[in-house]
């Protein structure tokens, strides 16, 4: 009778057996699959709109769609064992690369952040960290005690401070916030207590003085002034959020329909199709629309955080849970830099956004957090 019962459980991991689903034998979770497949095609039709014709464009985007899923079932099929056993190697190559960058990367808009294949491809190699900053910290705290103690806070900090000033070097203040609240959701998961999180906050906020004088540049100090008062630059600092506020603004309960927002057909809105992207939801298809798009991302959060509470160690519960929160706060900054309520940093929108790099992280970030789960046996 036990054997019998035994065998009607669910087999994760290589050994499944010939009954279990299409998803168990790929390591994948059908719920969550379907809810970023969602999410997808919504981006895609608000980019069809957004490119306003640009077939070249749009089918630059579908075909690096097709990779970034490709990357999460890739990343998937990899058992958690093989992540705990690569984090460190992964952290160090990001970090070279990183280091790299600065000496021989690519320069777009002002800031030096791209690496150049010839003839191959061009890739972002901060992006890679977004997913390798938290591996390394879980890496490091898995074997530890937890909750991780001030020796051990200090030295995970300190894993997540090298990459995030390198990034913020190049330029790239939105990215190093990203990799830093990757890092940092580490800590919380591994329960880091309130009394320290407050304390390095009212270090923070002692030390913003300094920061502002001695790290931010003169464009990101304007940026942060713009955003109190945006009118004081209408043509220039405060362009972008003005005409963003505008555009959502217009679109009111049900917009104005697809393919009909003047704001980004006129090119009042600036980068339309990547950071600005959700100001063309607001104005094409209004506050439902937006509704729509915002209940999706909430589910894949909450579907997210539900698969890293099933992971089977402690690593995977840690890696999972931070890589949902990082999504989080993905959607978090770019909603809040398009509204006005935080400063322009160049966040896109994820899953909407045009863009590749970006879009392959987060799938393969998925995958990792599907692989964390259905790998139960390792």
């Amino acid at each position: 009778m036990t054997q019998d019962f035994q065998r009607r459980l669910p087999s994760y991991g290589a050994s499944a057996g010939t009954n279990t689903s299409w998803s168990d034998r790929i390591h994948v979770d059908p719920i969550l699959l379907l809810l970023i497949t969602g999410v997808v095609l919504f981006g895609l039709v608000i980019l069809s709109s957004a490119v306003d014709g640009n077939e070249a464009l749009f089918d630059a985007q579908v075909r690096r769609i097709g990779v970034a899923y490709a990357a999460l079932i890739i990343a998937a099929q990899l058992p958690p064992a093989m992540y705990l056993r690569w984090a460190p190697f992964l952290y160090l190559v990001g970090l070279g690369l990183l280091i790299l960058v600065l000496f021989v990367g690519i320069e777009v808009k002002g800031s030096q952040r791209w690496i150049d294949i010839p003839g191959l491809f061009r890739f972002q190699p901060s992006e890679l960290m977004k997913i390798a900053v938290p591996m390394a910290v879980a890496w490091y705290l898995q074997q530890r005690v937890l909750p991780p103690s001030i020796k051990h806070t200090f030295f995970s900090l300190l894993i997540i401070a090298l990459p995030a000033f390198a990034i913020g070097v190049e330029p790239d203040l939105g990215t190093s916030i990203l990799v830093a609240g990757a890092g940092v959701s580490v800590l919380l998961l591994a329960g880091l207590s309130w009394r320290w999180i407050l304390g390095a906050l009212t270090l923070v906020a002692a030390a913003a003085p300094l920061f502002w004088q001695f790290v931010l540049r003169d464009y990101q100090r304007q940026r942060i002034l713009t955003l109190f008062d945006p009118q004081s630059d209408p043509l220039g600092a405060g362009w972008n959020i003005i005409q963003s506020t505008t555009a959502i603004g217009s679109g009111g309960i049900f917009g104005k329909g697809l393919y009909q927002g003047s704001q980004s057909y006129l090119d009042f809105l600036p980068e339309a199709r990547t950071d600005f992207i959700v100001a063309v939801v607001g104005e094409e298809l209004g506050f439902v629309g937006i509704a729509f798009l915002l209940t999706l991302y909430l589910l894949i959060i909450a579907r997210g955080l539900y698969l890293a509470s099933q992971a089977g160690s402690t690593f995977g519960r840690l890696v999972a849970g931070a890589l949902v929160l990082t999504f989080f706060i993905y959607l978090f900054v770019n909603i809040a830099m398009v509204s006005g309520i935080l400063p322009v940093v160049g966040v896109p929108l994820p899953l909407v956004s045009y863009g590749g790099t970006s879009a392959i992280t987060l799938m393969a970030g998925f995958g990792i957090i599907m692989s964390m789960r259905t790998h139960k046996a390792w």
